[in-house]
């Protein structure tokens, strides 16, 4: 969790062209800003844009046009190792797949996540379940990940987003393959990370979920706008 005042996203005129024939263009000047500690969700159809704005958010991929600062770090023009650094130092994601080894326990599913990050051994299952005490899974250390339900798998993909303490948590359609409880549960889980100061980031299609967020912006046709209540 970062504490500065520059914002942890600050993108401007972001642009990104994928090369036909037919040239599409996914995402059109974008303009974005996202303060520490904000909850901020981006909604869109398919096709809208937000699969290629997330690649970007994430370093993932690399813009066509415009500047991309992360932490105040332009990043744009990064060689790709400085890129992927600070990708696993600063961004922690979680996908509508929960990508949990289903041969590792819920701890080591967590720790294994530190493994890059040179935390000290000796650090790491502490780490490993103070995170998942954050997201209310403390109670499920040991199990295999095949015995919980598919809010449990996500709460625990959560809590290895966030047990490097990134300073972006960047969720792509975090609710998709959950029926509706579990899915409320997970949400919860968000709400109770953003009253601690986490930065999110919900990509989604779906209106509820991105209604829960602090603010919402909505894409379509690769423009983003503000979504006024």
């Amino acid at each position: 969790m970062t504490t500065s005042t520059t914002p942890v996203v600050e993108m401007t005129g972001i642009g990104r062209t994928f090369p036909g024939p037919p040239e599409v263009h996914a995402v059109r000047g974008v303009d974005l800003s996202v303060r520490a500690g904000e909850y901020v969700s981006i909604v869109g159809p398919s096709g809208s844009g937000k699969s290629t704005l997330l690649h970007l958010l994430g370093l993932l991929d690399r813009p066509t046009r415009g500047s991309y600062r992360l932490d105040g770090v332009e990043v744009g023009d990064l060689p790709e190792r400085r890129r992927a650094a600070l990708r696993a130092s600063r961004i922690g994601f979680v996908f509508q797949a929960f990508h949990l080894l289903a041969h590792r326990s819920v701890l080591e599913n967590v720790t294994l996540s530190m493994l890059y990050q040179r935390v000290p051994r000796r650090e790491r299952a502490a780490r490993a379940r103070a995170a998942l005490e954050r997201v209310r899974m403390s109670h499920r250390v040991e199990f295999s990940p095949a015995t919980l339900s598919g809010g449990e798998r996500q709460r625990v993909a959560i809590a290895r987003a966030l047990v490097t303490e990134p300073s972006l948590l960047l969720a792509d359609e975090p609710t998709g393959n959950l029926d509706s409880a579990n899915a409320d549960g997970v949400l919860e889980v968000f709400d109770e990370l953003h009253a601690q100061g986490v930065t999110l980031v919900v990509i989604t299609h779906n209106d509820e979920v991105s209604q829960r967020a602090q603010r919402r912006v909505r894409i379509v046709d690769g423009h983003l706008s503000e979504v006024t209540v």
